[in-house]
């Protein structure tokens, strides 16, 4: 059987989160960490930094406008490093992609953090983005190799929930580090970070994809690699519904700053916690979802999640529309609705979708990385299209968003399983 002797090297005192049942080699806890960690270096790379802006511009001698090209290259980067090294994956395996990438992104830090100019740390700020996508995209590779169905969908939340907290704590961090260590150091630390990727994906994760399972046939598989996915009806309905309530989210992430400080009157120190209370509300809707994944299918509880994250969204809009100036709770109630349901969309729809192209989980990841990130650089300037004194724009986008997601999962995605998840049903029933 595929996978058993790892297993059988596997310590029994690290939890594996693929069920006995199955063939596929279990992923242990501190791989699954590993990969967390790769998957949190944008979030971390993108907040750490960002209390520094300022004074990175007093420092390097340049402009505002010139300072935030440094996050603009590198939010680029990240969507074509995933959709530039995820196919190539398919072919060519995943673990010295990730380790050669997790290096780059290593070194790309370490001359951010000796930059001379404005010049120079936009270039490494782009190599930082595009080696970064593509650790991210290999890293969930890795899982869709190891997992179908349920079973995907338990690992991505658990990836999800450990990944999560990059987000709140990263501006805390970068916040507290400024002053002692300046926004050099911020990226020294990053650099570290990197090693710490590096180490730990040479110690602790294996190469995933064995070479019977690989693409071969140069531009020409590629291409027919990536035909077959976009092509795939349900693989289409599950991702944009995960891109869509990105979506969703990223229009609370891009506005909420002006909307609970400008509109609702709270001060910088109120926002932070509640940015980090919303956020804690989906790592642990995440956790929930883990749990609950053993009971209900990940179809069920996704389509749950987006149910909550539309009601939030409209109970949002109605207060906005009716109230000229409402209670501070009367919005951040439903925002927190609205962000506790990601915890039930993000791993559900991640593993779903991988599930029915197990045959390019990279082109698959690389699809869904790039097209979140892309549409993150469209929803910013939408919600503040109207003026930073306005919930209005952001309050319209949360339901839509939610609403396309909703239909998308609940309408394309619909119909039979993958040959996948019927083979995994028939082994687990046996």
């Amino acid at each position: 059987m595929v996978g058993l002797e790892e297993q059988r090297k596997t310590p029994r005192r690290w939890t594996t989160f693929v069920s006995r049942t199955t063939s596929a080699p279990a992923i242990a806890l501190p791989m699954l960490f590993v990969l967390a960690l790769v998957s949190a270096i944008a979030p971390l790379s993108m907040d750490m930094y960002l209390p520094g802006l300022p004074t990175m511009a007093d420092s390097l001698g340049t402009s505002a406008s010139s300072i935030q090209l440094t996050l603009t290259t590198f939010t680029a980067g990240l969507g074509i490093g995933q959709l530039l090294v995820g196919p190539v994956s398919d072919g060519t395996g995943r673990r010295r992609i990730l380790l050669g990438a997790a290096a780059i992104t290593t070194l790309a830090a370490v001359g951010c953090a000796l930059a001379p100019s404005i010049e120079f740390l936009i270039g490494a700020r782009l190599i930082h983005g595009l080696s970064g996508g593509a650790a991210i995209v290999v890293a969930r590779a890795c899982v869709a190799d190891r997992a179908r169905g349920d079973q995907a969908a338990r690992l991505f939340s658990l990836l999800m929930m450990i990944g999560g907290v990059a987000p709140v704590v990263a501006p805390l961090l970068g916040g507290a580090m400024l002053g002692p260590i300046g926004w050099r150091g911020i990226f020294w630390v990053l650099a570290a970070l990197g090693v710490v990727m590096v180490v730990g994906g040479a110690l602790l994760v294996p190469e995933t994809l064995p070479r019977e399972r690989r693409t071969s046939g140069g531009l020409r598989a590629l291409t027919s690699n990536i035909g077959s996915v976009v092509t795939n009806r349900r693989y289409l309905g599950y991702a944009l519904g995960f891109m869509l309530a990105f979506g969703a989210m990223f229009s609370y992430i891009s506005a909420s700053s002006f909307v609970i400080q400008n509109v609702l009157g709270l001060s910088p120190g109120q926002y932070s916690l509640a940015f980090a209370i919303n956020a804690t509300g989906m790592v642990a809707t995440t956790f929930v979802n883990s749990r609950l994944l053993g009971r209900f299918h990940a179809r069920q509880l996704l389509l749950t999640g987006m149910t909550g994250l539309l009601a939030g969204g409209l109970a949002t809009l109605a207060v906005v529309l009716v109230v000229d100036t409402p209670p501070w709770w009367a919005v951040l109630v439903p925002l927190f609705v609205t962000m506790s349901s990601m915890g039930m969309i993000f791993g559900n729809s991640t593993g779903l979708a991988q599930s029915e192209v197990p045959h390019a989980a990279g082109t698959g990841s690389a699809l869904m990385g790039a097209g979140q990130f892309l549409l993150a650089a469209v929803v910013s300037p939408i919600v503040g299209v109207a003026g930073p004194e306005t919930a209005v724009p952001m309050a319209i986008a949360i339901p839509a968003f939610a609403l396309l997601a909703l239909c998308s999962a609940g309408l394309l995605a619909r119909g039979n399983a993958s040959s996948a998840d019927h083979a995994l049903l028939a082994e687990q029933h046996g």
